[in-house]
Parts: structure tokens; sequence; C-alpha cells
């Protein structure tokens, strides 16, 4: 989902419309609060990546701030934002992009390079999302878990990590068991692509 943060009705009609033509699902939001209102409710990053178009100079919230706030929260990876700027300068968008910005684009765009780098954000936001995903179900394991785990990754058998950590073979095949549900992978090949 593109979501365009623009203070301007014309230029979030033209982002929509230009998004739209090129198969991108968007959404509007006429300024930053708006925006912060829409994400705090729901905040429920879709399948198909996440990017936020974001007006640098917007009354009240401006582009820079709300950025910040997207920063502090940690969503700039799963949510990557391409700032936009009638009033751009360089000095403005090194910082920018320093401060973990995908890009700055300033008006008027070319509609083809804009769109192009729209889709690798989302393509970005897709692998982040994913990362989250297996840093959660991570955090999900026990202790011994985690350790039965290092050790599956290590290509040790059920007997050798039972000897290992000082537990029956049979409390080992349960842990695995665990471990690959809460991984949501059916084997131990499986488990080391994801961690890799």
């Amino acid at each position: 989902m593109l979501h365009i943060v623009d203070d301007e009705d014309v230029v979030r009609d033209a982002l929509l419309w230009l998004a739209r033509s090129r198969q991108i699902d968007a959404k509007t939001y006429a300024n930053g609060e708006t925006f912060l209102a829409a994400i705090d409710g729901s905040l429920a990053f879709s399948k198909e990546g996440d990017c936020l178009l974001l007006d640098v100079r917007m009354a009240e919230l401006s582009g820079n701030a709300l950025f910040d706030i997207l920063s502090a929260r940690q969503l700039t990876q799963r949510l990557p934002v391409i700032f936009l700027t009638g009033h751009g300068d360089v000095p403005m968008a090194v910082d920018s992009l320093k401060r973990g910005a995908f890009d700055f684009f300033e008006k008027p765009f070319n509609d083809n390079a804009l769109m192009d780098r729209v889709k690798q954000a989302l393509q970005q936001s897709i692998k982040a999302r994913e990362a989250h995903q297996v840093q959660l179900r991570l955090q999900s394991l026990s202790q011994r878990e985690h350790e039965v785990l290092e050790l599956i990754l290590q290509g040790k058998m059920n007997k050798n990590i039972a000897d290992e950590l000082g537990i029956s073979m049979r409390t080992v095949e349960v842990h695995r068991a665990h471990i690959f549900d809460k991984m949501q992978i059916k084997s131990a090949v499986e488990l080391a692509g994801l961690l890799k």
C-alpha cells in the first residue's frame, strides 16, 4: 500500500492517479496528523509492502517531524519514506537520507522514476516485514529452545544436543517440535534458510 501525505489536494489526487495507473494500491492523507491517527488506529502492514510518499513542508506537523516520529517508533524499515518537496535543497536531501529516508524527490519529478522507486520501496518493505516476523517468532522461544535452536543450526543431531545440554533425547525432540512450530517451518534446512 502506498500512503500519500501531502497538504495540497491537487498533488494528492495526481499521485493517487499515478499510483493506480501503475496498479499500486494507494491511500491519501491531507496532513501528518491524519496519517498518524490512521496508523495509530491500526497499523496492519500489507503483504504487498508499504511505502510513504511524504511532503516535506506542511502546516502543523511537517514531513520531517512526522518522519522523526516514525523513526522513533522504528517503523521506517517496514514503511520506507520517500520525501517529496517543491522547496528542497541538497543539504535537506542529504540529511533526510542520512536519517534513513528511502529517497528524496523534488517537484516537479519524473513520474516513471518516482514510481520505480516506490516499487523498490515496496519490495524493501516486504523484506523488512518478513524479517520482523522472524524476529517476533524468535522472541517467542524459551531460553532452552534458543539453546536447542543454536545446536540445530550447528548441524548437531538430537542425541548430541541431549548430551551437550544434559537433557533426555525425548526432551530435545519436544523442544525441536516446539521450535519448528513457533518458527513456522518443517525442517532444519528451512530453519537455516530462514535465519541466514
